[in-house]
């Protein structure tokens, strides 16, 4: 027997983050207490509002297929929030619903990348970019994202990097891993690079109400590039909402029927009772997210100057989202190297800065998705064993 499989999963790359958690939680049957600052959900519940509307939609039947798209009350709930927080019209025949915002990527790089074709990336970034393009038969081409730029890019570098075999460009603001943004300036400065050029726009903003500095900025808030440009959002990680799996894009009326149609061949649509819960989320009260939002905040704080109270460790301050990308050169350690000397001597978990691509080495990603009172314990776990 010489069963073979498709080349193209040899292209396929994943996420280091459920690696290390598997390394973990086999720590802790072994009876060890383990950090996880790993990985990148929020450890709060979703809010009982939300739950209760999913709960309410099962007894009342809602278990049947939708459109692939999404069903129209959260497509118009989606349009109003977007319109709300952009400040740019949209409007439901925009927003294509999908079981996570994973598939916002993939779909976007199916419709968009053909072999060959050059795709920009941010580098240390999420991993599934790189995956996805590879996957595809797309060439990536990693933009660095500078310490000294506060983890943004230099647009001289994106201007170098384009050729004419340049099809999409990904942006995100804030960012994984490193917990900096686009500013406004960043992202005019990236619009009038491309503007001439047939050059499309993925810019995940995911983390966009996650920001604690300034206020989120959409490259399809300048003129000629919401036509252009696919935003990924979605529920996760304002609503503590990972496992429901909820998110959306939203793109111009050409391309939104060939993403509901790549949605039909595969998921066929996304939980009917999770978007019941959508549309609460939006539409209900939002004071969990400003309390998630303030709690986070204070975290940060408290892991920043931890971490820089590190001997060899040096982290500025995340603009967004829930990470520190602290720079560990000075431990004389390699990223890998010490996220495992951590992990198997202090029983913190976090990840590998080359986790996110080649110039993520020389640092470490932590979540500070945890407790304050774990934050501090694993400050001092890493002190002991450095």
């Amino acid at each position: 027997m010489n069963f073979k499989y498709a080349k193209r999963m040899s292209n396929l790359g994943t996420e280091t983050a459920f690696e290390v958690l598997a390394k973990a939680k086999k720590l802790e049957a072994e009876g060890k207490h383990i950090i996880h600052l790993e990985i990148g959900e929020p450890d709060f519940d979703t809010p009982d509002n939300i739950c209760q509307a999913a709960i309410k939609s099962i007894q009342a039947g809602d278990t049947h297929y939708t459109p692939s798209a999404g069903i129209l009350p959260l497509r118009e709930s989606i349009a109003k929030y977007m319109t709300r927080t952009r400040g740019v019209n949209f409007d439901a025949d925009e927003v294509v619903m999908m079981p996570g915002g994973k598939p916002v990527m993939f779909y976007s790089i199916i419709a968009l990348v053909d072999e060959g074709d050059e795709v920009i990336y941010p580098n240390p970034g999420f991993p599934i970019y790189e995956s996805m393009i590879k996957f595809m038969g797309g060439k990536p081409v990693p933009i660095p994202l500078k310490e000294e730029k506060g983890f943004a890019f230099d647009p001289e570098d994106l201007r170098k990097l384009i050729t004419d075999k340049t099809k999409l460009l990904i942006i995100n603001t804030p960012q994984n891993p490193t917990g900096g943004i686009l500013t406004k300036e960043d992202i005019i400065k990236i619009a009038d690079i491309i503007k001439d050029k047939d050059i499309w726009i993925l810019s995940d903003e995911i983390y966009s109400r996650l920001i604690f500095t300034g206020e989120h900025f959409s490259i399809t808030q300048i003129p000629g590039f919401k036509e252009r440009t696919i935003i990924l959002d979605g529920f996760s990680k304002y609503y503590a909402m990972t496992g429901w799996r909820a998110g959306f894009g939203v793109m111009n009326k050409e391309i939104a029927p060939m993403i509901a149609k790549l949605v039909t061949n595969s998921a066929s649509c996304t939980n009917t009772f999770v978007q019941k819960g959508c549309i609460e989320a939006l539409e209900g009260p939002q004071e969990s997210v400003d309390k998630m939002k303030a709690e986070f905040l204070a975290r940060r704080d408290i892991i920043v100057d931890g971490l820089n109270s590190i001997p060899g460790f040096s982290c500025i301050v995340p603009d967004g989202a829930f990470y520190a990308f602290p720079n560990i050169t000075k431990t004389g350690y390699k990223s890998r190297d010490l996220n495992d000397h951590l992990l198997y001597k202090a029983n913190v978990a976090a990840l590998s800065g080359t986790a996110f691509g080649e110039y993520g080495e020389g640092y470490l990603r932590f979540s500070y998705a945890n407790s304050r009172e774990n934050i501090k314990e694993a400050i001092k776990r890493i002190k002991g064993v450095l």
